[in-house]
């Protein structure tokens, strides 16, 4: 059975509620257990990542929403993040599903995060199911 983490950043809750729903209700259907754990923002996902990384998860599933404001920020913070997350799934072989909206608005990301609209949180969970299975086969 998959046992999988799920971290999200809950900075906008209403989404992060919607991502989490779609994410749970996938590995539901797959028969998967989770464990899921909440940091401040995405930039403090690979970190949480790497101290997760100890207790051998078959895969990691991560949750958040950055909107774009009137400064560089956003620019830093999707960047920075995708970086992280990245370099550690090559550095550790994870299997990865990354549903951290990057959004111009709140209406982009409620259209993404809502499970019976875009599905981006159910999504990231079947995208770590599968690339654990290919990892494994």
């Amino acid at each position: 059975m998959t046992k999988a983490l799920i971290i999200e950043a809950p900075y906008y809750t209403n989404i992060s509620d919607f991502l989490r729903e779609g994410a749970v209700s996938a590995l539901n259907k797959a028969n998967a257990t989770y464990d899921i754990i909440s940091v401040p923002g995405a930039l403090e996902i690979p970190a949480a990542i790497n101290f997760s990384l100890i207790k051998n998860y078959d895969a990691y599933i991560v949750l958040g929403c950055v909107i774009r404001g009137e400064t560089a920020h956003y620019d830093i913070v999707c960047n920075e993040s995708a970086r992280g997350i990245y370099d550690l799934a090559i550095a550790h072989n994870l299997a990865l599903g990354n549903a951290i909206l990057t959004v111009e608005n709140i209406q982009q990301a409620i259209a993404r995060a809502d499970p019976v609209q875009k599905d981006k949180g159910g999504d990231a969970a079947r995208t770590a199911l599968h690339m654990q299975g290919l990892k494994n086969s």
